[in-house]
C-alpha cells in the first residue's frame, strides 16, 4: 500500500499555477493500476481516496501507521465502489459480493479489509473515499438496485443526467460521508451544468467508463476566475468548498461523487449562474 500527500490550496493561490500545477494540485492520477493498491491523504477535510486493482492475488489494508492510529478504521468510515469487473470485499472476516456499481460502506471501527476480483482476467477496480467519522455506523453492503435514482437536467442544455445516491441519508446512513454516482444521459455533456458552490461540504470526483480517446474538461476555481483540467478515465478532481465544480466530455462518461464536511444535506448549495462566470 502506497500514501501519497496531497496538501490543496486556496483560491488566491491558483493565479500563479501552471497547468502542472494545478493538476498536481488538484488531481489524482494513475490510482488504478494492476496489482496494487493506492491512497491519497489529502489536507481537503482530510479526505483519504484511494484505487486498487486486485488481480491473481487479494489486496489487504487496515493498519493506521500513515494515519498515526491504531487502525486505519480508527476514527474513519470508508465507501468503496466497484467501478469494474465483478470482485468482492471482506471486512474483518465477512466476505461483501460487488457487482460493477455496488458500494461498500465500511464503518468505523473495522480492523481489516481485503479486496479481491472474482475474474483476474476483467479484474475489479475498487474506488474509495475515507473521511473522519464520530459515529460508529455498521459496514452496509448497497447494491446498485437499492440507490435512489434522481433524474436532472433538460435536453435543450445538453445536461440531462441520472444521479444516484448511495451512502446517502435517505439510501445507508453514514457519520459525515455522501457518496453516489452520476450518469449524463446520451447526447448530453455536461455535468452539474449549472455549476454551483457548497461552502460547507467538498467533494472529490472520479471520472470512469471513459474510452481512452476521450476526455472531459473540468472546470474549477471562484466563478469570476476559473480555471480547467483535462481528465482522462481513472482520474480523481479534488474539488475545495471554494470550487466551483462542473465538467463536459468528448465521448461518454460517468463519475463517482464524494463529498463530506460540516452536514449531509446533498440541496445545501449556491447555484451560479452561467452568464456570471469568468
Amino acid at each position: 500500500m502506497t500514501m501519497i500527500q496531497r496538501y490543496g490550496a486556496g483560491p488566491n493561490q491558483i493565479d500563479g499555477m501552471s497547468g502542472q500545477a494545478l493538476r498536481e494540485t488538484f488531481m489524482l492520477e494513475a490510482l488504478f493500476t494492476a496489482g496494487e493498491i493506492a491512497f491519497a491523504y489529502t489536507h481537503v477535510d482530510r479526505m483519504i481516496v484511494g484505487g486498487a486493482v486486485p488481480t491473481e492475488t487479494p489486496l489487504s489494508f487496515g493498519a493506521g501507521d500513515e494515519l498515526g492510529t491504531e487502525h486505519f478504521f480508527t476514527a474513519r468510515e470508508m465507501g468503496i465502489a466497484n467501478l469494474g469487473g465483478a470482485g468482492w470485499a471482506e471486512v474483518d472476516g465477512t466476505r461483501h459480493p460487488l457487482a460493477n456499481r455496488d458500494v461498500l460502506y465500511v464503518g468505523r471501527g473495522s480492523r481489516a479489509v481485503t479486496l479481491g476480483s472474482a475474474d483476474p482476467g476483467r479484474p475489479a477496480r475498487f474506488y474509495m473515499n475515507s473521511v473522519p467519522a464520530g459515529a460508529d455506523i455498521p459496514t452496509r453492503l448497497i447494491p446498485r438496485s437499492e440507490a435512489k435514482v434522481v433524474e436532472m437536467g433538460d435536453p435543450a442544455r445538453a445536461n440531462v443526467r441520472s444521479l444516484a445516491m448511495y451512502i446517502h441519508p435517505e439510501v445507508a446512513p453514514s457519520c459525515l460521508l455522501l457518496m453516489g454516482i452520476t450518469d449524463p444521459a446520451p447526447g448530453s455533456v455536461w455535468n452539474t451544468m449549472p455549476p454551483h458552490l457548497h461552502e460547507r461540504r467538498m467533494e472529490a470526483y472520479c471520472y470512469f467508463d471513459l474510452a481512452a480517446e476521450h476526455r472531459v474538461m473540468h472546470f474549477m476555481g471562484r466563478p469570476d476566475n476559473t480555471r480547467h483540467l483535462v481528465v482522462a478515465d481513472g482520474d480523481v478532481v479534488l474539488s475545495p468548498a471554494w470550487s466551483i465544480h462542473m465538467g463536459a466530455g468528448t465521448g461518454p462518461y460517468a463519475f463517482v461523487w464524494g463529498m463530506t464536511g460540516e452536514n449531509q444535506a446533498y440541496w445545501d448549495f449556491t447555484p451560479v449562474p452561467v452568464k456570471e462566470l469568468r
